[in-house]
């Protein structure tokens, strides 16, 4: 088995683990890379079935690209797609102008906590990587959160030749991780290998492409001539610019990301 091969075997056996201990899950799809090539993996470990709502968390701030491409790829894959929107927050203006942290906590975060207690999910996947971020690599493949949705970062299950810990307690739900062992490299590689589909923004115009994507507001362009996959491949080989060099909220201060994730943000 190839190497790539082994990376999604990985991902498909915690993906079934993970349906097989709590059943009423849902995969969280960002229509990033990563999330789409986990979608993609999904829909092979369920042989083209995903037997779970694929739920998208709706900021309202979203890359118009990123709309068009869900449109597209729901009806193509015949998907049980969940929008989560915190509509409340909205109404009232909340905006990135009003301070990254507040802006994610509120149409993020908290839009998730609602839908999580609408519908009583007690698993959800993500598609997190361990390179991504500093405070990312401290997580596990099976992550638990409380009932306040707080993540203790300080004492996570240790996770010892594929033993998982799958137990939560009543107010709990688990954070599964099941592309934590990927690269931002392997997941392009992969891209090319399956031909996963991708959103435009990727792709080079102009001598600029997004690295990462989500909100508009919070997001800016690399310099990049990348604008196959071939040849996003081959950049990544030798770039020294940081995946998500783009994205505000890693910027506003060094620990602006532990404090989400800490309050239950992705």
């Amino acid at each position: 088995m190839d190497y790539l091969s082994q990376l999604e075997s990985r991902s498909i056996y915690i993906m079934r683990e993970a349906y097989n201990q709590f059943k009423n899950i849902a995969l969280l799809w960002s229509i990033g890379k990563d999330s789409t090539t986990m979608l993609w993996i999904a829909r092979k470990a369920f042989f083209g079935n995903i037997p779970f709502p694929v739920m998208h968390i709706d900021t309202s701030y979203k890359f118009k690209a990123i709309y068009e491409f869900r449109e597209v790829y729901v009806k193509k894959w015949n998907l049980d797609l969940l929008i989560s929107k915190n509509e409340a927050e909205i109404q009232k203006g909340m905006s990135p102008e009003k301070g990254k942290l507040d802006c994610c906590n509120a149409l993020k975060t908290e839009a998730l906590k609602l839908t999580i207690k609408e519908h009583g999910f007690r698993a959800l996947l993500l598609a997190i990587r361990r390179d991504e971020h500093g405070i990312r690599a401290k997580e596990r493949y099976f992550s638990p959160r409380d009932e306040h949705f707080t993540w203790n970062y300080k004492d996570q299950p240790a996770e010892l030749w594929d033993l998982f810990s799958a137990e939560t307690g009543a107010e709990e739900h688990m954070r599964v991780h099941p592309m934590l062992h990927w690269t931002e490299f392997d997941i392009w590689q992969y891209i090319m290998r399956e031909g996963v589909p991708t959103v435009g923004l990727y792709f080079a115009k102009e001598g600029k492409r997004y690295r990462s994507i989500g909100c508009s507001p919070c997001c800016a362009p690399v310099d990049s001539d990348a604008d196959t996959i071939k040849k996003i491949v081959s950049e990544l080989k030798k770039t020294r610019v940081a995946e998500r060099s783009g994205r505000a909220q890693d910027k506003e201060d060094t620990y602006t990301m532990q404090k989400l994730r800490s309050l239950g943000y992705m």
